[in-house]
């Protein structure tokens, strides 16, 4: 049997520069880190996609204020399901050309994927993730008093509209994700994080406005189809601590308690590090072998232990006994 691999690949990966946003250009993209995945489909994983969608959904939110004078605005959890249509036939087109190339058979399918969420989630009364365009104050002013919108100013550029960023509990659908991937059909789903819905009293779905943490989402979907590998494909090919300064150091291999223990220390950066490595750690203490954090051309190159980081299980040593 193959292992079970979940590759998380971040939304600004599809886009590589201001000057490369268009559709071929993010199609492009999408199909220099298909090439890697299928490589390690060579190595015998069979593999579940997941993806960012961050500047997508804001290229969505951006032409719907824009065309707001004709059309109707798009609600988030729309946005949420476009980008994963979109993404998810670059995809599989992607993948479908590049095994008819090598000679692999394999199928690829995409799955719009819900993500149930707490209505209760403590981020619903802190909202703290920006979306859409950067507003002046007076227009940020009647889009929270006609809309309910929630506004902060961002970085001193702009106000913008900030939704809540809750903890994923349920993929929706799992069942479905896990029968293809038993079939060795590579899927790509949890676009985005997932849709976020809760659930009423009667047991129905409802989309609520708010972005979930693809990492995070992508280590629950792996912890619970039963993955062995969970690989987070980002911008850099190592973890680094110290990022950026003089003495930054590359850290290869950590265990899931080291891991914790600079998490703690605050070696890693809110929206940029932090969240992969707490998805890390995560999917090893419920369960899983391995997670690998690097950039979408080393990742074969990871897997054999060249590069990248790897985390792994931490052992614990007993206490020492007693004296008497």
């Amino acid at each position: 049997m193959a292992d079970k691999a979940v590759v998380a690949i971040g939304g600004n990966s599809l886009i590589r520069s201001k000057e490369k946003r268009t559709i071929p250009d993010q199609y492009e993209a999408a199909a220099e880190t298909c090439r890697h995945i299928a490589d390690m489909i060579l190595q015998g994983f069979d593999v579940v996609i997941t993806s960012g969608n961050g500047p997508q959904v804001g290229f969505i939110l951006r032409r719907s204020e824009i065309a707001s004078s004709e059309l109707h605005e798009v609600p988030l959890d729309y946005c949420g399901a476009d980008t994963q249509g979109a993404i998810g036939y670059m995809i599989e087109r992607a993948l479908y050309n590049e095994f008819n190339r090598r000679g692999i058979d394999k199928d690829v399918a995409s799955i719009v994927t819900q993500v149930l969420v707490d209505a209760d989630d403590p981020a619903f009364e802190n909202p703290t993730k920006p979306i859409g365009a950067f507003m002046d104050y007076d227009t940020a002013k009647r889009r929270a008093e006609e809309d309910g919108w929630e506004i902060r100013e961002d970085s001193k550029r702009g106000w913008r509209r900030v939704v809540p960023s809750p903890i994923p509990k349920e993929i929706i659908q799992l069942p479905a994700i896990t029968a293809l991937n038993e079939q060795g059909i590579i899927v790509y789903a949890v676009g985005g994080g997932g849709i976020p819905v809760v659930k009423d009293e009667s047991g129905n779905l409802e989309g609520v406005e708010g972005v979930i943490d693809k990492d995070r989402a992508s280590s629950l979907l792996a912890s619970s189809m039963g993955a062995n590998l969970l690989v987070i494909s980002t911008s850099v090919e190592k973890v680094y601590l110290n990022y950026g300064e003089e003495n930054q150091e590359a850290i290869d291999k950590m265990d899931h308690m080291q891991a914790q223990r600079y998490l703690k220390e605050g070696h890693f950066a809110p929206g940029s590090m932090l969240p992969k490595i707490e998805a890390c750690v995560d999917f090893i203490k419920n369960g899983g072998e391995m997670a690998i954090i690097t950039d979408p051309p080393n990742i074969s190159r990871a897997l054999r232990g060249e590069t990248g980081t790897r985390i792994v299980e931490g052992w614990a040593a007993p206490p020492p006994p007693e004296r008497r």
